[in-house]
């Protein structure tokens, strides 16, 4: 089923730059949402817009970060100091579903864009706010503060090395989703009671709430995880790079006993099973160095491409390392890039948001 026309008579103002907050908006643009983006006409528009790679056109009005999550919106450049430009945004607001908003709390107030002032404009109102901390700390902060101290760099990176940063803001995006799933949740509850409502979530929060498995390993057990590269604290082998025959960089996933006794058998490797310090995952984790050599020690004489479709054949999760080139060239990734004319003629790429599907 075509999901581009779902939201198709919603409408959302979007009073936020940056990722997180623009990606929400986009998330509904890509459903069918109207969506007007109000940006900051004294500062030039969303920062990202001057965010660039060194071979991008100095002159162009937006970047490609800016492109990444700003598909298919409206885009007013107004200055929110100025009362007659907030008496617009407010009467957008009156014919508005949902606002989507990053200011700060104090900022938010001196601009009459906060919740108090848009909710007696429009009662139903749904409100969705994005805080670095929590509303009571306005403090604004960027990814890599939220990555340090959320405790995901003391994990990025090789043991004995610097913390390494996620290449991709990962925590705005992983807020993004939260306060997607704040929204369709108020407004199924606007649905039902006709009332509006005032979502909220924190970047700190939504990146403790993915800490998952290795928040639970340190609760229950007090280890404090530490920097291993690709590889998983739990699972062995998992993430574990190696090297073929053909210079390619490899990967497994061996989640269970089975699995691995698969890998052995393609690899030729079926001497490793005698082993006892490899005959459970547990032992594997422990033993982890000697696995890793004695599987390095196979793969260096086998192709990638044989390796992989050996794996795939024995239902064993495995994987080459691909850079963006070589995975855009296959036609499952560019069914997911969106293109968008601009206004300078020039044309847009992005992948898209809402990648789900729904069949009745």
């Amino acid at each position: 089923m075509d999901t581009s026309k779902y939201f198709k008579d919603l409408k959302v103002i979007e009073l936020a730059s940056v990722l997180a907050g623009p990606a929400v908006g986009m998330f509904f643009s890509e459903l069918g949402a109207d969506v007007i983006k109000v940006e900051n006409k004294p500062g030039g528009g969303d920062v990202t817009r001057s965010w660039k790679l060194p071979v991008e056109d100095t002159e162009c009005e937006y970047s490609a970060y800016f492109c990444s999550v700003n598909w298919q919106k409206k885009h007013f450049f107004l200055d929110l100091s100025q009362e007659n430009h907030q008496l617009r945004v407010h009467e957008w607001i009156k014919a508005a579903d949902v606002v989507i908003s990053n200011f700060k709390t104090s900022s938010a107030l001196k601009m009459r864009m906060d919740y108090a002032t848009l909710k007696s404009i429009n009662p139903t109102l749904i409100f969705a706010q994005i805080y670095s901390f929590e509303e009571e700390n306005d403090v604004p902060a960027y990814d890599i503060v939220l990555q340090a101290e959320t405790g995901f760099l003391s994990m990025t990176g090789e043991k004995d090395r610097l913390p390494v940063r996620m290449p991709i803001a990962m925590i705005d995006l992983m807020a993004s989703h939260q306060l997607k799933e704040g929204i369709l949740l108020a407004m199924i509850e606007k649905y039902r009671t006709g009332k509006g409502a005032f979502v909220s979530v924190s970047l700190y929060d939504a990146a403790l709430a993915s800490l998952a498995n290795q928040a639970s390993n340190y609760l229950m057990t007090g280890v404090i995880p530490q920097r291993m590269g690709s590889q998983h604290p739990n699972i062995a082998p998992y993430g574990d790079v190696f090297i073929s025959k053909d210079n390619q960089m490899l990967v497994f996933a061996v989640g269970t006993d089975v699995q691995f006794e698969k890998l052995c058998k393609v690899l030729g490797a079926e001497s490793l099973l005698q082993y006892p310090g490899f005959v459970s995952n547990a032992l594997r984790v422990i033993h982890r160095s000697e696995l890793v050599t004695a599987l390095q020690d196979k793969i260096i004489l086998l192709n990638s491409d044989s390796i992989i479709a050996d794996c795939k054949l024995y239902q064993i999760p495995a994987g080459s390392v691909k850079d963006l080139k070589e995975v855009f060239a296959r036609e499952s990734a560019q069914r997911l890039v969106l293109t968008e004319k601009m206004h300078d003629g020039k044309t847009t790429k992005r992948v898209k948001t809402a990648v789900f599907k729904i069949r009745h």
